[in-house]
């Protein structure tokens, strides 16, 4: 078997794939344009997914399964996949810890004036009527309840925070106090402090948070995206937070990555903005590798049932 892997990783994670599988072929750290004599004989390709094309799922006319180290699917090239009908699994759950952890740290800072006071400590100002708050008491809508949405209703619990939550039918999901289905999505937006989306892209996501939900928001409400740019309509939030229909939006994600120079986030004191980075950490490969190994395995043993994370290819998630 022969594993082609375009995801650099560090050398005791490429030794120990050799020691747990002595009898694969790995061939590590290529880049997918450099692998063109490879892919006809790959089985399996581990990838963060951006890398490929349809022409390359063409070329490797042996491949049966792929390994996306990343939980994001929306650029991947999935009429192909679907046409050789190509096992796909993705890497959700390891943005979990780090992404709750910014959420939290988010709405941290914007209730204790984190950027007020950093502004003040640049220039010498002891001010000590800038206004505090804090996060006991709030309430905090989470829109999507998956693994990242789960950890981040979690830590709520343990500021002391109500926690509302969507997923697709409503189903109740332990640590959230009330869910909501996708076609009840507006109906708890008048009342919660915090709303933080977390929502894939897909094609009955994209644009979903608009005018309409931004305008049921409370004015002293923060709203926080961490899935994906495309679900929110960004001219219609920017004209919400100049109308004031909204206190303040923390940005990690956005239509067009990287941001543009001259986009009017950057100069909106009422955005935070960070460059798609909450879910990046230390950690992230190594967890990655650990659902590799067990899927690795299963797929030896052509166990296919037991695999984390497989993906609908028509669903595409």
């Amino acid at each position: 078997m022969i594993v082609l892997s375009t995801v650099r990783l560090a050398t005791p994670l490429k030794e120990q794939l050799a020691e747990k599988f002595p009898d694969i072929t790995f061939h590590h750290d290529y880049k997918m344009q450099d692998a063109e004599k490879l892919l006809p004989l790959a089985d399996v390709i581990l990838t963060y997914g951006e890398d490929l094309e349809e022409e390359h799922i063409h070329a490797a006319t042996n491949l049966k399964w792929i390994m996306v180290a990343s939980a994001g699917m929306d650029r991947m090239p999935f009429d192909a996949l679907e046409e050789r009908n190509i096992l796909v699994t993705n890497s959700k759950g390891v943005h979990a810890i780090p992404m709750a952890e910014y959420c939290l740290s988010m709405m941290l800072q914007v209730s204790r004036q984190t950027k007020k006071l950093i502004e003040n400590e640049q220039n010498h100002v002891w001010d000590r009527k800038v206004k505090m708050d804090e996060l006991y008491g709030k309430t905090v809508y989470i829109i999507g309840a998956g693994a990242i949405g789960t950890a981040t209703a979690n830590l709520a619990k343990a500021f002391g925070m109500k926690v509302l939550g969507m997923n697709r039918d409503g189903r109740a999901v332990k640590g959230f106090d009330q869910m909501y289905k996708r076609e009840e999505m507006l109906v708890p937006v008048e009342e919660v402090d915090f709303v933080i989306s977390v929502l894939p892209s897909t094609e009955q996501t994209k644009g979903i948070i608009g005018k309409d939900f931004f305008q049921r928001m409370k004015k002293s409400a923060v709203f926080i995206n961490i899935g994906r740019g495309n679900t929110v309509v960004e001219e219609e939030l920017i004209a919400s937070l100049e109308q004031g229909q909204l206190k303040h939006a923390v940005l990690d994600v956005f239509e067009e990555e990287p941001l543009n120079e001259q986009h009017a986030f950057w100069d909106m004191e009422q955005v935070t903005i960070t460059p798609h980075l909450s879910g990046i950490t230390d950690r992230y490969v190594p967890r990655v590798m650990e659902i590799f190994h067990k899927n690795l395995t299963c797929f030896i043993e052509k166990d296919e049932i037991k695999m984390d994370n497989k993906i609908n290819l028509s669903k595409r998630y």
